[in-house]
């Protein structure tokens, strides 16, 4: 991929494709739609990253993420009240959690404070809101430890090194992970059920916004036009 290629802020107008499927995947619900946002964030990477994909290991990890989480993504669509199909789902979003993770430590380290913080928060929850209402011993055990890999891949976000907008573009794009994912045991498990208009629209921004910060990693923007970029993409897409 030329650098002359590269220095076109008009890149970032591909990011209109996969807001678009995934405005389609809310209003008409179909798999292909879901997968569409996802899918589309792997092809626009694969394109910038195009002859760097050796050197860069830790793309690979997002691109295998955004495989498996449209792989969960199948068998969430697909479950139709299975325990096994929605447990396989979490299985494969666990999947993906690791290459989140593994992006962040290659990135960085670990911010200690921060996952230990986020860990006794959500291990209370987990004690005390989803431990009572979960009578499936291996739903159980697979909630807990999706709970852990959640916190460390944020924890890891939290500790990447290098340009600080990229970093915090990436680090909001977990936290939304994380987010739709609470939303998602609230609306399974306790009796916070309406909530769940929220899990797809946030799930959909996450991988959006995981998509723009290795387009701005890659793009190696000044960081003034990072920061006004940022804030248009943010107040663009508020609810």
């Amino acid at each position: 991929m030329s650098k002359g290629f590269l220095k076109g802020k008009w890149i970032y107008g591909l990011l209109t494709i996969p807001v678009v499927f995934a405005i389609l995947a809310l209003i008409y619900h179909d798999f292909a739609f879901k997968a569409g946002v996802a899918g589309t964030g792997i092809i626009l990477l694969m394109i910038l990253y195009s002859g760097k994909l050796r050197e860069t290991r830790d793309v690979w990890m997002i691109i295998l993420a955004f495989l498996f989480s449209i792989g969960g993504d199948w068998f969430l669509s697909n479950r139709h009240g299975d325990t096994n199909m929605f447990v396989a789902g979490i299985g494969l979003f666990f999947i993906a959690h690791i290459g989140y993770l593994t992006y962040g430590l290659m990135n960085g380290r670990l911010n200690k404070a921060f996952t230990v913080t986020l860990l006794t928060a959500y291990l209370l929850f987990f004690f005390l809101k989803l431990y009572p209402s979960i009578g499936d011993r291996v739903l159980l055990f697979a909630a807990l430890v999706y709970t852990l890999i959640s916190c460390f891949s944020l924890g890891a976000a939290a500790g990447i090194k290098g340009n600080i907008v990229d970093k915090w573009v990436y680090f909001f794009g977990i936290l939304m992970v994380l987010f739709s994912d609470t939303i998602i045991a609230f609306s399974e498990f306790t009796e916070y059920g309406d909530l769940g208009f929220l899990i797809l629209p946030t799930y959909y921004l996450a991988q959006i916004s995981v998509t723009l910060s290795l387009m701005m990693k890659r793009m190696n923007v000044n960081h003034k036009s990072s920061v006004f970029f940022v804030l248009c993409f943010g107040l663009n897409n508020r609810p």
